[in-house]
């Protein structure tokens, strides 16, 4: 792409994502009465044409949980682990055995390795991109689609699209009908990564921002106190006095029916009442009361805000939430050890800062979930998912850390693993393999437009037709095909 090209197309696109990003979060809690700006002209926003049988075949997923490890986990020290590997390449961790004779997982999982009898491991999927980056990454897993040529050519200046493809929350959201008067899909406990850099991939871009998932956000220092947008009314508003502006909009709504066909406004309009909705349900604004859980519950699952997200996550699907995400929110104490964002991205001391932190936060709080989610007979109608934007290299040592003396493990989008559980998958196996030394896959190579496939059939979503802003019908993801052999 040439850059005069890309600066058009930026141009468009930046129009658009006003739109896109201010309306995800609904950020207008005290009815703000300005005219959005309109979606690119070239942008499709037509909502994917609904088949009503489109529920009647796949597994038994009511709700999903997509856990995503931001950073990259290290696939090769955790549940694909290569003991038998040359000393430059396994590190000192050993595997250990589990609640399922298939599954060896890593020695600092012992929580999670009583709960293998409910995983299934997958661990052949090559999720190979050119850019060897976060953002590509998060794209390719996050939509089942590779990256295009611009994560090449822009790397991270990539921003996100209005006519990229779309996050298969979203498209789950889409093509499910609402239980609650929540959103059908809401992601938490933050929004990756930092702006500018926002990642592509986590938005529903050419379904409509209409199935944008709903944000919902908390921080490493209050963990359990959790802030949408769209549940707080600014300053003294009351729940009456906004119903009395509601009115008022509506009597607004009149001068400017004019607008009523254009597209842009119907979307702004989904999203004015959803924020009213929110604002105004007292079931809502319950669900997210993560304090009101016993003490025994907040503690099984851990103290961090990655844990008490879990646990929100298990509220959400008490509350018919079709689908949840779940980005682990980073430790900046720890970014100068890891020297990364504090997250799974262990470009240095890898083995220290996953024996440490990481491993041992992730252990309590999912095991948690899942012996949560049996122990209410939850687990078996929800999809619990753990996925990253790749995996880490093999062999030990990278350079931007020191080498080997780092210790550091890089970026490997060659070859990852992916976990799941429940939504009617079978418990205690694995499935495909990776190579001797964990570099590329083996047996039953997968990609994931797989995973994402996978995630459909579970949650009943077999039709994948859609329309785009032109009436031209287009598929959703053509790639890939569903793990059946695993329900």
């Amino acid at each position: 792409m040439s850059q005069k090209t890309h600066n058009a197309r930026q141009r468009n696109q930046q129009r658009s994502r006003r739109a896109f990003l201010v309306a995800s979060a609904s950020g207008f809690a005290g009815l703000q009465f300005g005219v959005p700006q309109r979606l690119a002209a070239d942008a499709p926003v037509t909502a994917p044409q609904l088949n009503a049988n489109s529920l009647a075949t796949g597994g038994k997923a009511k709700s999903v949980i997509l856990f995503f490890l931001c950073g990259g986990a290290s696939h090769v020290d955790t549940w694909d682990m290569k003991p038998d590997a040359p000393a430059e390449y396994r590190g000192p961790f050993s595997p250990i055995a589990t609640s399922a004779p298939q599954i060896r997982l890593c020695e600092h999982l012992p929580m999670l390795s009583r709960q293998a009898h409910h995983l299934a491991v997958v661990n052949s999927i090559g999720a190979s991109v050119s850019t060897n980056d976060h953002h590509a990454g998060y794209y390719y897993n996050l939509t089942g689609h590779e990256p295009d040529s611009t994560f090449l050519s822009l790397g991270n200046d990539r921003r996100p699209y209005a006519d990229d493809w779309p996050y298969i929350g979203s498209v789950v959201g889409a093509r499910r009908d609402g239980n609650s008067s929540l959103p059908n899909s809401l992601t938490l406990p933050h929004q990756p990564s930092k702006a500018p850099y926002t990642r592509p991939g986590q938005f529903a871009a050419r379904l409509g921002v209409e199935f944008d998932p709903l944000y919902v956000h908390a921080s490493v220092d209050d963990p359990l106190k959790f802030h949408a947008p769209s549940l707080v009314l600014s300053g003294d508003v009351t729940p009456d006095q906004l119903r009395s502006r509601q009115q008022l909009l509506k009597t607004l709504d009149v001068a400017r029916a004019n607008f009523e066909n254009v597209p842009a406004e119907r979307t702004w309009k989904l999203h004015q009442q959803r924020a009213l909705d929110l604002m105004l349900s007292s079931n809502a604004t319950k669900v997210f009361d993560v304090a009101s859980e016993t003490d025994a519950t907040r503690q099984r699952y851990g103290a961090s805000v990655n844990a008490a997200s879990l646990l929100m996550a298990r509220r959400l699907v008490e509350a018919e939430v079709p689908f949840i995400t779940v980005f682990w929110k980073e430790n900046e104490a720890i970014k100068k050890q890891c020297k990364s964002a504090g997250g799974w991205d262990t470009h240095g001391d890898n083995f220290n800062c996953l024996k440490d932190h990481l491993l041992p936060e992730f252990d309590r709080a999912f095991s948690a979930l899942l012996e949560d989610l049996e122990q209410r007979n939850l687990l078996e109608q929800t999809l619990v998912l753990v996925t990253s934007e790749m995996g880490r290299t093999p062999k030990i040592g990278d350079p931007r850390s020191g080498g080997v003396g780092g210790a550091g493990r890089d970026h490997w989008t060659h070859c990852m693993s992916v976990l799941m559980a429940g939504g009617g998958i079978r418990g205690g196996q694995t499935y495909g393999t990776s190579d001797r030394l964990g570099e590329y896959p083996a047996e039953r190579p997968l990609t994931p437009a797989d995973i994402a496939k996978t995630v459909y059939f579970a949650s009943g979503v077999d039709d994948l037709r859609a329309e785009d802003g032109q009436g031209r019908p287009y598929n959703l993801l053509e790639e890939g095909n569903a793990l059946t052999t695993l329900f």
